[in-house]
């Protein structure tokens, strides 16, 4: 008698990995606790804004972006930190867990599995950065509003800085999956997300040398730093162009994903 199997499909395969995803302690701690932690520092920093608001000097004020309340770069580099080490661990820990093998014997199209794991992963991480972003968002302008500080979704460029701060953590994660399919080992995969995702580009500032400048511009926190997260970003040759700052945020994630299918296809281990 001939038995005959049929390809999982993908929806299956979606499933199976959003069990394995929550089933990680982890990822509901560093989640949850994560929301929490980058919310609350915004509600402090808007409250701390509207304290000192009197004290500003005209040309602090003239200055003066809102929208920083919502993600300045040192909550942009947590969340970053966070969302690349989620992303690094569910695929590390099978991995380390050995789980990884009885799932590619199961569904032997490797690249199936990859694909399943990315799509949810980038879903999850894109509704979190949502989440986070949407409720700072509020509480920063509702805090600032007491000023005549606050700005609404219909004033130019608000839309354009909450698209840029949200989709920082799906790219981060599937940079993070990235880096996990390569080193398939926790502790150096969490090092190295800090490191290429945040810690290297920190130091990151225009130079006099275009070639430096031009570099800079293809890493994911420099072009938001210096573009994507201002409200009227500053023209010059050294800073990236909002386009060019769009283009490295869409090339990331999609190099992170090529590279963890090339990974889990080529190996087992």
């Amino acid at each position: 008698m001939t038995t005959i199997t049929t390809p999982a499909r993908f929806r299956d395969l979606i499933a199976a990995e959003w069990i394995k995803l929550w089933s990680l302690r982890s990822t509901r701690w560093l989640l949850g606790i994560g929301a929490v932690v980058l919310i609350g520092l915004s509600v402090h920093g808007s409250a701390s804004t509207y304290a000192d608001w009197p004290t500003y000097t005209p040309r602090e004020r003239a200055g003066y972006d809102p929208m920083t309340e919502i993600l300045d770069t040192a909550t942009a580099a947590l969340l970053l930190i966070g969302a690349g080490s989620v992303g690094a661990l569910t695929i590390v820990g099978e991995y380390a867990t050995g789980l990884i093998r009885p799932t590619l014997a199961a569904v032997p199209t490797r690249h199936r599995v990859a694909a399943a794991k990315l799509t949810l992963v980038a879903g999850v991480m894109l509704a979190f950065g949502a989440l986070v972003v949407l409720a700072s968002f509020a509480a920063s302008q509702a805090i600032l509003s007491g000023r005549q500080l606050d700005v609404s979704l219909t004033d130019p460029g608000v839309l354009r800085v909450l698209a840029a701060d949200t989709l920082l953590a799906p790219i981060a994660a599937l940079a993070g999956m990235g880096l996990g399919a390569l080193l398939r080992h926790t502790a150096a995969t969490v090092v190295a997300v800090c490191a290429v995702l945040v810690v290297v580009p920190s130091f990151f500032k225009p130079t006099v040398y275009q070639w430096a400048n031009d570099l800079y511009a293809t890493v994911p926190l420099y072009v938001w730093r210096n573009c994507l997260s201002q409200l009227h970003p500053r023209v010059s040759d050294a800073l990236p162009t909002t386009s060019g700052s769009w283009a490295v945020f869409v090339l990331w994630p999609l190099i992170a994903a090529l590279l963890t299918v090339f990974a889990v296809h080529r190996r087992d281990v």
